[in-house]
Parts: C-alpha cells; structure tokens; sequence
C-alpha cells in the first residue's frame, strides 16, 4: 500500500517536530516530579525561563553555555553522517584545552590575537588528534568506535589529572600546601574579547560562522558528499570508487578537531586555564555528551544545532536558578536534564524508523537516490 502524498509531508512534519513532543513530554514528567516534591511547576519553570532569557546578562549566560555544545554538537553532525558514532567529545574537548593552554602559557611577549590565534590552531589539531585515534581502529581493524571513543575521554581525564597536578601546575599552587590542581591564568591580552558587563565572548560568533561552513561543507563540496555518502552505504561508495576507510577516519577527525576547539574556546573565552576536580565534568561540565543531544535535537543539521544549542543552553543556564527559587534538590535538576536527554534520544529512534517506513510506501517512480532523500544535495 502506497502511502499519499499529503500523509507523506504530514509525517516529515510531524518527524520534524518530534525533538520538540519528546521536550515537552520530558517536562510534563518534571513537572509531576515537582509536584510530588511540594513545588509549584509553573512557578519553577517561569524561575527556569527568566534564569535564561528574563535580563541581557542571563541571555549572555546562556549564549556562553551554548558555545561549547554547538561546536561540539557541529563535529557530531559530522561524524554521525559519515555513520561514526563519536561518544569521545568529552575527551577531545580536554585535549584540545590542553594543546590551547600550552600555546597561552609559553608564548609571553606576543601579540595577543597571535597567540589566539595559534591556540585555537593548537585545540583543533589537538582534537583532531584524538579523534583520528578511534578513527583508525574502526576503519583499519573493526574496532567499535564507541568502545574506544569513551576508552579515549578516559585517558584523556587522567591525562589532564596528571598534567594539572605535576607538570602544568600553576606555581603558585605548587608551594602551596593544598596543590589546586589548576595552571596558571592566562594574560588579559591572551584572552576573547567579551561584550562587558557580561561574559559573553568572541567565541560565540566563531561557533555560529562555523555552524554555516560545516553547512557548506556537508552538502555543497564533494569532500561533504563523500562523508554523507560512505555514511548511508559505504559498499555502494566503495564500488562507486571512493576510499571509505579514509572517509571513515577524516569523519571522526573532523568531529575531534571541533571538540577540540570548543575546548580552546571555553578556556580563552571563559575560564582563562584549565582547572580539574579529577573528573571531566569538572573542566567540560558534560559538553561532550550535551553537544550529541543538540545535535540529534538539530536533526544533524549544522544550522538546525544553532537554536538546539542554544535551548540546552538556557536549560542548564535555567535550572540552576529555579533550583534556588524553588528550593528543589539538585539531583531533580540532573533528573530533569536527563530526561531531555532521553526522550531527545528516543525521538531520534523514532523518527528513523518512520522515515525508513515511509520510504518502504513511497511511489517507485517518485522515490528518490540516497542523497535526495533527505533534501541533501551534493556536487
């Protein structure tokens, strides 16, 4: 049975829509959770609202927040393209802080946008570095991308530990008795020009121009079309003449390369050095795993992750003023994230297998090839 053309876009609609139903069915079920705990849902979540958008500064807050989840939410859209599940932003994100921060703390004496410059260079490269590890043990021996992706943000964490404690420790800590595990702050002229009184900081329209070259990238060069193309059937690409397993590695070089510069970016535009409670969230504060949920959010679309990063953004920013104007735990506030997270995720799930079955009822004579699809076109 073939299904017709108006149910065809009615269900595009509805797939579009449905990273917004699984939002709000999470905060449905918050809501009820804060019932239970004696709190007004309504109230919370206007508390929510304002600690986001309620004044300029809670807007450059959220903005701030953002930044970090859209970069690396651009190297997921990436990444999950080309079929390589990257679940190692984390870790990325920490090495390319790493490789930043070296370049600020050792280039005294130069010219600040020189310096910015070469940092960001620096936690790109550092990024891309780690990425291109698992790249190369998924396409040249089979190993699961996802088992060595987190096996990576591992390393990656004690890594940072051991740096932050012993070589790259600030030396004023070091003679002191408690050892902050923490490096030297950076100069003023080494730091992202910020839009005063807020914290809102170069960084964020890097991340949006960025936003629209991966867009270009993806679906107007060949490079994007071959990603996307070993991502959807890597045989038919191979048969067609293009080196999948290259493909495969620059996929996830790229999506490390871009969690590797959100890392620069936090530590240039926000906290001037890197500073570790031994875990990752200490320095990352969950970017890595928040940027594939924005990305999923964004449909893996670079621009469609713009205002997907921006709502995660305002959610986390939020939160945390409605847990002190509610007076709620804060484990409801983790409760709450997750369950955006979920059914974000579950959306994702959904909305597959409802394209796949709309494909299976499209017209034979209206169907389209791969890259249309999905309204993608390549050259």
């Amino acid at each position: 049975m073939q299904a017709s053309p108006k149910n065809l876009r009615l269900g595009q609609l509805f797939d579009a829509l449905l990273p917004i139903l699984a939002t709000l069915a999470a905060l449905a079920i918050g809501a009820i959770m804060l019932w239970i705990l004696g709190a007004n849902p309504l109230e919370a979540y206007k508390a929510m609202f304002d600690g986001a958008f309620g004044n300029g500064n809670a807007i450059a807050e959220t903005l701030v927040k953002a930044t970090p989840l859209l970069l690396i939410g651009l190297g997921i859209c990436i990444s999950f393209r080309g079929n390589m599940i990257n679940i190692g932003g984390e870790g990325q994100m920490i090495i390319g802080a790493i490789a930043a921060i070296l370049v600020g703390l050792n280039l005294d004496g130069w010219p600040g946008w020189v310096v910015i410059t070469l940092a960001m260079v620096a936690g790109f490269l550092g990024g891309a570095v780690w990425g291109t590890i698992p790249g190369v043990l998924k396409a040249y021996f089979n190993v699961n991308e996802i088992l060595s992706t987190i096996m990576m943000n591992a390393i990656a964490v004690q890594s940072m530990n051991f740096l932050l404690r012993g070589p790259m420790i600030d030396p004023s800590q070091a003679e002191l008795a408690s050892k902050i595990p923490q490096t030297a702050r950076l100069l003023d002229a080494y730091r992202f020009p910020r839009w005063v009184p807020t914290r809102l900081h170069l960084g964020v329209l890097i991340a949006v121009i960025l936003a629209v070259l991966v867009y270009i990238l993806l679906w107007r060069t060949t490079l994007g079309y071959r990603i996307r193309a070993v991502g959807q059937n890597p045989d038919a690409s191979r048969y067609a003449g293009i080196n999948v397993k290259r493909y495969m590695v620059l996929a996830l070089l790229l999506s490390g390369a871009f969690a590797g510069l959100a890392g620069a970016v936090q530590v240039f535009g926000v906290n001037y050095r890197m500073i570790t409670d031994g875990s990752a969230t200490g320095f990352t504060g969950s970017a890595g795993f928040n940027g594939i949920v924005a990305a999923l959010f964004g449909q893996l679309h670079p621009l469609g992750t713009i205002p997907a990063s921006v709502f995660f953004g305002a959610l986390l920013v939020g939160a945390n003023k409605m847990q002190r104007m509610v007076q709620v735990p804060s484990a409801l506030i983790i409760a709450l994230n997750g369950l955006v997270v979920v059914f974000v995720v579950s959306s994702e799930y959904i909305r597959k297998q409802r394209q796949r079955r709309r494909q299976s009822l499209a017209p034979e004579s209206e169907e389209p090839g791969p890259a249309i699809q999905s309204g993608e076109v390549g050259v």
